[in-house]
């Protein structure tokens, strides 16, 4: 199985549907300080490890980070780890501001 890529224009469809998928923030604290997607669940890439039962396998989860490299890696070990219907968000959070949200900053 591999991870299914979505774009930010993908993600907000998705986002303003019935059945909403779970956002997974995996950048730094300070990154989300700067840009953050309301409603995201933030998991510190080193931390998703140990803090794997925070994540909901029974939902669609989109992984996020700044450009979409890191959330790629954590996509790939939850499936590694089990989970299923796992996305990755293309271009990351960086995208989505310049896409779909420019109230978001960028950098």
């Amino acid at each position: 199985m591999s991870i299914i890529q979505i774009s930010a224009n993908q993600l907000k469809q998705k986002l303003e549907g019935s059945v909403k998928p779970l956002l997974l923030d995996v950048r730094e604290n300070f990154e989300c300080e700067i840009a953050y997607i309301k409603g995201s669940l933030h998991i510190p890439m080193n931390q998703i490890p140990q803090r794997l039962n925070e994540i909901d396998s029974s939902k669609a989860c989109v992984v996020i980070c700044h450009h979409g490299i890191r959330s790629q890696q954590v996509a790939n070990f939850l499936e590694h780890s089990g989970f299923t219907n796992i996305h990755n968000l293309s271009g990351g959070i960086n995208a989505w501001s310049i896409e779909c949200d420019n109230s978001i900053s960028r950098y």
